[in-house]
């Protein structure tokens, strides 16, 4: 079975979430989907209901990966096998929810799966990516891309072949189909990240023990709107919270960095 949990902040209920809910009530596998707000002032009228539908007003606004862990700790709790984070500008069809699920039952060596993720004009997201360095983060931010462009090409794994599952040591928190008890030894996300690295950290972890896998069976659609491109206040959470992530793991010296990134 399967549990399903979406952070939600100020959400736009009739354009993105309902209809995305509505397709995920269709997944035969689903035992229920928590829809996790941390937005400031709670939805008066919850415009949905349904015994597999959970809704749950935060009170404030706890973060990406915090929120998130309250639902994988009912997911350990009721020994769910399989847990969904997902944001809620994905699109993505019932069936292929369902056919992950029995995939990953099928080959319990995999600890996180992601599919293939495009825009909705089609053009693929690189979201599987090697393990990064501040200047891998940085650069991108700061340096022409010109400067970069190779390095960057390496870090989004764009030399390798995407049309193959990878075995990526970093997968993108906007869809991670994570076998509940690899998150659990994994110590599920780290609470001190607000958001951004949170998806790097438990990524890494679970991949010591389990294969953590780009996967492009399956394909996905992301309106994806990189917030910190555009508004100074993300990028200063962005950027402090990167610092927290290269402090817990390493700035220059980080050896599960250079071997993850070598063994790729």
């Amino acid at each position: 079975m399967l549990n399903i949990s979406i952070v939600l902040y100020h959400p736009n209920w009739e354009q993105e979430v309902l209809p995305l809910v509505q397709e995920l009530l269709r997944v035969k596998n689903l035992r229920k989907i928590y829809l996790l707000d941390n937005s400031e002032e709670k939805e008066q009228n919850f415009p949905m209901k349904s015994e597999k539908l959970r809704y749950m007003y935060m009170g404030s606004n706890l973060g990406y990966g915090k929120a998130h862990n309250i639902a994988l700790r009912e997911s350990a709790y009721y020994k769910t096998s399989f847990h969904l984070v997902m944001n809620s500008d994905i699109r993505v069809k019932a069936e292929d929810i369902d056919a992950m699920h029995d995939w990953m039952l099928a080959n319990p060596a995999v600890g996180l799966l992601m599919p293939k993720v495009v825009y909705p004009d089609g053009t693929q997201q690189y979201l599987a990516k090697r393990l990064p360095t501040p200047l891998d983060v940085f650069g991108r931010r700061f340096f022409p891309a010109s400067l970069i462009a190779c390095r960057n090409r390496r870090y989004e794994l764009r030399d390798m072949d995407l049309t193959r599952p990878v075995n990526a040591p970093y997968l993108s928190g906007c869809f991670m189909f994570l076998r509940t008890k690899a998150a659990v030894e994994a110590g599920l996300f780290d609470e001190r990240y607000f958001m951004y690295p949170e998806d790097i950290d438990l990524t890494r972890t679970i991949h010591r023990n389990y294969l953590t896998l780009y996967y492009p069976e399956w394909t996905i659609v992301h309106a994806h709107a990189r917030d910190s491109y555009k508004n100074k206040h993300m990028l200063r959470i962005h950027i402090r919270n990167m610092c927290l992530y290269f402090n817990k793991w390493g700035w220059l010296f980080d050896h599960e960095r250079r071997t993850f990134n070598t063994y790729i």
